[in-house]
Order: C-alpha cells, then sequence, then structure tokens
C-alpha cells in the first residue's frame, strides 16, 4: 500500500513540476503575430484611423474577428484556435491537480490523525513545515527564481504569516476531532465571517450581496444540529479557522498590494509565509503537546504504526503546499467566478471523497444542510463579484 501511494505521488509531482516550466503554464497575454513591413511609400504620416499611435508604432498586433480571408490570415486563425484550445488543456489539467492535491491532502491527513489524535498540533507543524522540502529544491536548482526580500518587509509579513498559521491549525485540529466532511461544512461559513469583519472595517457590501449568506449560515446550523459526529471542539477550531482566513484576507490586501523585495510571485509569496508560520507554530505546538509527544511515539511505536504516520503526515503536508499553491495558478489562469466554481466543487470532492474512504454517514438533513451551505457560497462569490464589476462601471 505504501508503495501504490508513492508511485501515485511521483506521477502528481512530475506534472507539478512540468507546470513549473514556461512552455506547460497557460499564457494569459493576448496571442499575436508579426505583422509584414508596410512597403508602402513613407510619408512620415501615419495612416488616419480611429486607432492610438501606440497600435501604429507596435510591431505585432492581436487578432480580431475581423479578419480578412487571405492565406496568412487564414494561417494566423488556425494558429489562434490551436493555441486557445491548448491553453483550454492546460488549464483544465491546474483544476484536475487542484482537485487532487486537495482530495489527497485530506484523505492522508485524516489517517495520520486517526494514527495520533492527541498529536493535532505537532501534525499541523509537520505538514506546515515539510512541505519546504518541495520549494526550497526548486530554489536551489534554479527551477524557480528565489525571492530577494529586505528583513524590514519580511517583518511585515508577520501578522499575515501568524493568522496564515491560524488557518491551518483551526482546520487541522477541527478534523482530528470530528470528520472532515463536517470541517468543511463549517468552513463554508468562511465568506460570512469574512462579510462581518469587512463590515467592522468599514467596507460595507451591498444588501444583495449579504442575502446570499442567508442560505450559507442556515445550511451550517442545519448540518451541525444533524451532524451525527458532532463535537464542539471541531466545531470551534473549524470556526476559528474561519476567523482566521478572514482575517488573512483583509490585512493581506494592506500589507501584501504593496511592494515586497524582487521575484515575489504569488508562489513564493506563499513559500515565505509557509516559512514564517512553520516558526510561529513551533513553540505553540510544545506548550500544546511537548508533555504528551514522548508517550504518544512509544505509543505508535508499540503498534508498529510510527512509520505509517510520518510517511502519512509527509504525503499530507506536500499535497497540502501543492493544492495551494495550484490553487494560486488557477486563480491566475481564470476569472474570479470561474475560480469560485472551482472552489465550490472543490468542497464537494472533498466532502464526498471523505465519506467514502472514512466510511463517514450523513443524514438527509445534513445532506440538505451541506448543499445549502456550498450553493450558497457560490451564490455569494458569483454576486460579490457582479457588484464589483458594477462599482468600477459607476466610477
Amino acid at each position: 500500500v505504501v508503495m501504490q501511494r508513492l508511485s501515485c505521488l511521483c506521477i502528481l509531482l512530475l506534472g507539478e513540476f512540468i507546470l513549473q516550466t514556461t512552455a506547460f503554464v497557460p499564457q494569459r497575454q493576448p496571442i499575436a503575430f508579426p505583422l509584414r513591413k508596410n512597403h508602402a511609400p513613407s510619408t512620415g504620416i501615419l495612416p488616419t484611423t480611429n486607432h492610438p499611435r501606440s497600435f501604429h508604432d507596435s510591431s505585432r498586433i492581436t487578432l480580431s474577428a475581423s479578419s480578412g480571408s487571405t492565406p496568412l490570415q487564414r494561417f494566423r486563425r488556425r494558429k489562434v484556435n490551436i493555441l486557445q484550445k491548448k491553453k483550454m488543456i492546460n488549464t483544465s489539467y491546474l483544476f484536475i491537480m487542484w482537485y487532487v492535491f486537495s482530495v489527497l491532502y485530506n484523505i492522508f491527513s485524516k489517517a495520520s490523525l486517526n494514527l495520533a489524535p492527541d498529536l493535532a498540533w505537532t501534525t499541523a507543524l509537520l505538514q506546515m513545515s515539510m512541505g519546504l522540502l518541495y520549494v526550497i529544491p526548486l530554489w536551489l536548482t534554479g527551477l524557480r527564481k528565489k525571492p530577494d526580500i529586505s528583513p524590514k518587509d519580511t517583518v511585515r509579513l508577520l501578522p499575515v504569516a501568524m493568522l496564515h498559521a491560524l488557518v491551518h491549525i483551526g482546520g487541522v485540529v477541527s478534523m482530528g476531532a470530528g470528520a472532515v466532511s463536517f470541517t468543511y461544512i463549517v468552513k463554508a461559513s468562511e465568506p460570512a465571517v469574512s462579510a462581518v469583519l469587512s463590515a467592522l472595517t468599514g467596507s460595507i457590501l451591498p444588501l444583495s450581496v449579504y442575502a446570499t449568506l442567508v442560505p450559507v449560515m442556515g445550511g451550517v446550523a442545519l448540518a451541525s444540529v444533524s451532524e451525527l459526529t458532532f463535537t464542539w471542539k471541531s466545531f470551534n477550531y473549524a470556526f476559528l479557522s474561519n476567523l482566521a482566513s478572514a482575517g488573512r484576507g483583509i490585512v493581506g490586501k494592506k500589507t501584501i498590494n504593496k511592494r515586497l523585495g524582487n521575484s515575489m510571485t504569488p508562489s513564493n509569496l506563499y513559500a515565505l509565509l509557509t516559512m514564517l508560520a512553520t516558526i510561529i507554530i513551533i513553540p505553540v505546538a510544545l506548550i500544546m503537546e511537548g508533555s504528551v509527544l514522548k508517550g504518544a511515539m512509544k505509543s505508535l511505536a508499540a503498534v508498529n504504526q510510527r512509520g505509517s504516520y510520518f510517511i502519512q503526515t509527509f504525503l499530507a503536508s506536500l499535497f497540502y503546499y501543492l493544492y495551494n499553491e495550484v490553487s494560486f495558478l488557477c486563480l491566475d489562469n481564470v476569472s474570479p467566478i470561474s475560480h469560485a466554481l472551482g472552489n465550490t466543487l472543490k468542497r464537494v470532492f472533498i466532502i464526498v471523497s471523505s465519506m467514502l474512504v472514512f466510511g463517514n454517514r450523513m443524514t438527509a438533513q445534513g445532506y440538505i444542510g451541506s448543499a445549502m451551505a456550498v450553493g450558497g457560497v457560490f451564490l455569494y462569490s458569483i454576486e460579490k463579484t457582479r457588484q464589483g464589476k458594477l462599482a468600477k462601471e459607476k466610477k
């Protein structure tokens, strides 16, 4: 079983490394081709059109639907279609990897927590830190450019890193205390928490956006009261993860929107946040579980499960890092609404897969509540995006 899992890991990692090369990353720039030189007599005056001067000065032009039907233009249109299909295939590949990594993370994470239920904080620390074993080799080998950031800017990232650590800790401890499906149902209420925190900081959303949160909160409440494995510990830590995630979004906008060093791509920024969050979690994990760590390790060794615990924790940590990074790539290549739909479907996949793997049961009320919560999150994303576009048009 371990060899099968490792083989699967190698295949997925190969696909992820391919994504790091520019040849396979979907391009967001418009498709353009060089134009032939204009052999008309030079008069020193550009042809009179409605286009700005920069249009004429450029030696490249994006094809439009009004292109003619000369052989060269037909060739260009065929080339455009080929590149667009390639982009669609690459983007689909990104989404598939996002779903696969997310599902595998939650399965391996829950499996390791089942082996060591008293080491939830330690498991969260290992998951956060081991993800660096993926990105550091990329920097050292030159496959990814290393970030260049000053100590002052690093300090500015600390509040975001602290909230990032709480997001992960809340999710892991919640999964350890209850079912994975229940954790993600509660975490579906994050938009409501974010809306409340935004209102407290002076950012009021339109009434229609708040209206979409009604099914979210109602669905979470309905699923919670009917949850067969309900525990307050699981609920509270999942809600803590929501609070930290919403706070991270608000604080992050004020911090990350400012220039932070060089080569600070989304992937490198996430790597730095992971490093800082690991440093923050270390002392807290030792305080919370330092007294039981040795005994828990001995118990795992007594039943010959210590190796399994570390293997599953390592795999969970790697997939945790990968699914977050691929999520950044997905957001960078599709519209916010498409990303919101993808994120909604991802929750469904996680809930269903965890129920199949771990045999968790859900009542009819639980199914209804889950559907309400997940559907409400999607409606919230669509309406918030729509209102944002309307606000920009009015300015």
